[in-house]
């Protein structure tokens, strides 16, 4: 589904990528882990074409994302949900609000958005907060809140950009057990984190990054017994 070949990322002196190669499968969930600087966020933006690759090619499929222009990149960026460490929510509008106006924004009708809002809303277990705004609900259901409207126009990838920084262990938990619940559905995700509790509770592929370089690609981790 998606493919880094030999990717390398130079902004001006500084070096975020190094002949980066991965592959990930269509229904994987792939930890990607390393510390602030080692390069997952920019990983994150190539896969979008908000940056471009100083050398190599990513592919979404058999599409080259860097190739991709006007209408061809606009549908692209609608095949993929993303979720950020600070949530982005629109702070004037409520929950319903929010993840209604993610469904206008693809020309879904008033009749989709009655009917598919209240249920990507128990997905997240956000049903009693549906009208309140963004300031009345906590981190984590604001988090929550943000994956539903990732996930609302049913993309084929999900990736997850520190989702769980700003959260408390109980909230962060809730979070990750989301995130495994969407992909058990069939959704391909993407976990970009520094925290390894995170990868231990996941329990899947892991690539481990450091200063821009792919040290380590596990299937599974589990802990040492």
């Amino acid at each position: 589904m998606i493919y880094f070949n030999n990717v390398s990322k130079v902004y001006n002196d500084a070096t975020a990528l190094v002949d980066v190669t991965f592959t990930v499968e269509p229904g994987e969930f792939v930890s990607i882990v390393g510390h602030s600087g080692a390069g997952k966020t920019t990983l994150t933006k190539l896969i979008l074409s908000e940056e471009m690759p100083t050398e190599g090619t990513v592919f979404f499929e058999s599409l080259n994302v860097h190739k991709l222009r006007g209408d061809e990149l606009t549908k692209l960026r609608r095949r993929i949900g993303m979720v950020f460490q600070d949530f982005k929510l629109l702070p004037n509008k409520t929950a319903y609000e929010n993840i209604a106006f993610a469904m206008e924004a693809v020309g879904k009708t008033d009749e989709e958005i009655q009917s598919d809002v209240p249920h990507v809303l128990e997905l997240v277990d956000l049903t009693h907060r549906l009208s309140h705004f963004p300031h009345q609900m906590s981190g984590g259901e604001q988090q929550r809140l943000a994956i539903a409207r990732a996930i609302i126009n049913q993309p084929e990838l999900i990736i997850a950009d520190e989702p769980t920084g700003n959260l408390d262990p109980v909230n962060t938990h809730e979070i990750v057990q989301i995130l495994k619940r969407i992909n058990d559905l069939g959704t391909t995700v993407i976990l970009a984190t520094h925290n390894r509790g995170v990868i231990e509770s996941v329990d899947k592929r892991v690539i481990t990054m450091e200063n821009g370089r792919i040290i380590r690609d596990t299937k599974e981790n589990k802990r040492p017994k």
